[in-house]
């Protein structure tokens, strides 16, 4: 019998198969930018699992054209949160407007050869914008901790790599998917060198895509001989992989980085494999460990107890505070399955790991009354419904409370 690796949206499934409209992802919210003298709209999407009255605080994901690719970035969620990535907050904001202003990371005069007039190259007054103002309204307002995870693409990739170096404390994960690193003749790539060496990137991730399509006009160039083309029609895809080469070869101390080229995806197509392989890199740190010894009534108790402590440990070591192991729900399952199994002290073990990290949750001390009532001590499981009812003065704690008094 599994414990493990059931997904909480689909517990309420059967709530909801009467909706006449399936939702769409994202709050609009806005602020007034000083910095950038104008009105920025953002979308916000909380975790299905947010409750207000339980005063939880989640991680939260900067996205970069977020009208775009927040709905992506919030099914990619929706599957893999829980047990791959962590519920977060989800901040989409709009690029809609001045997006080349905002996302570029140097000025320019000419493009292609050609006169380009369009204003460009204010990448660092947008990252303060970002720092300054935004970061702090969300923090003011939204359920978020200060564990940030910034995700663009093409121009917002290259807007990333560009925060990455110049503000790598910004934010802990970074996620560029099909960055435009030859803006401005490779100009980043020349900083990028200085940069990797003297900043402290110890516990930082980032996660590098590239599409398929390497040359604008040869199918015959791959990514096996990309790199001897050295025509403008290449300069994309080999800005990209030398940016990659540049992270492996000066061996990056502290950073989890990966780089994964998409052969049959293009530019326009990339964003949803990356955004979900880029969520899964980051976060694999966080992904449950040894589950298997979980499902196995051979496990003892003792094993478990030090496999529960260790990933509460880790996560503490990589999000700067702590943060329960599992959900409440999972070790309050796992306490009820081992009893049925007649395994009392491994059950005993779970209810108390539910009470320890969850210690304002009334369900955790009514799981432990009903541990003791099994176990024929009734005046303990009273004591436990007490401290429920103190948490929450619920109908059905008094009625438990009158039948073990009863007793």
């Amino acid at each position: 019998m599994s414990l493990f690796f059931f997904l909480p949206q689909f517990t309420n499934a059967q709530s909801n198969k009467n909706i006449q409209f399936l939702s769409k992802a994202g709050v609009l919210d806005s602020l007034y930018s000083k910095t950038l003298k104008e009105y920025r709209q953002f979308y916000v999407q909380l975790p299905q699992g947010y409750d207000a009255t339980k005063n939880d605080k989640y991680p939260v994901a900067f996205i970069l054209d977020g009208e775009v690719f927040l709905p992506t970035v919030h099914n990619v969620q929706n599957f893999y949160s829980g047990g791959f990535t962590p519920e977060m907050v989800l901040i989409g904001i709009s690029n809609a407007d001045n997006r080349m202003r905002d996302l570029t990371t140097s000025k320019i005069k000419e493009m292609n050869g050609m006169p380009f007039n369009q204003e460009n190259g204010e990448a660092a007054n947008f990252s303060n914008f970002i720092e300054k103002e935004l970061i702090p309204f969300i923090e003011n307002k939204y359920p978020v901790t200060n564990f940030r995870t910034l995700i663009g693409h093409s121009y917002g990739g290259l807007f990333t790599l560009h925060t990455f170096l110049h503000k790598p404390n910004l934010f802990s994960n970074y996620i560029a998917i099909d960055p435009s690193v030859d803006w401005d003749n490779q100009k980043l790539l020349t900083k990028a060198k200085e940069k990797l060496a003297s900043n402290d990137y110890k516990e930082k991730s980032l996660f590098m895509s590239l599409g398929g399509q390497l040359h604008w006009q040869k199918p015959e160039i791959t990514i096996d001989n990309v790199m001897k083309d050295t025509s403008d029609f290449t300069l994309f895809g080999r800005s990209n992989i030398m940016f990659s080469d540049m992270i492996k070869q000066n061996k990056v101390d502290g950073l989890a980085f990966e780089w994964k080229f998409y052969p049959r995806d293009l530019h326009g197509t990339i964003p949803f494999p990356s955004i979900m392989d880029g969520l899964i890199s980051v976060f694999q740190w966080y992904q449950m460990e040894n589950t298997q010894k979980f499902n196995l009534p051979t496990t003892s108790t003792e094993e478990l107890s030090k496999i529960i402590k260790y990933r509460a440990e880790k996560l503490e070591k990589y999000f700067g505070y702590s943060v329960p192991p599992y959900p409440e729900f999972l070790l309050n399952m796992s306490g009820y399955m081992s009893m049925d199994m007649e395994q009392m002290k491994r059950a005993k073990m779970f209810f108390e790991f539910a009470i320890e990290y969850y210690p304002k949750n009334a369900n955790a001390y009514d799981s432990m009354a009903d541990y003791y009532e099994r176990n024929g001590d009734n005046t303990t499981a009273i004591k436990f419904i007490e401290k429920a009812l103190e948490i929450n003065d619920d109908e059905y704690y008094k009625k438990r409370m009158e039948e073990l008094k009863k007793k």
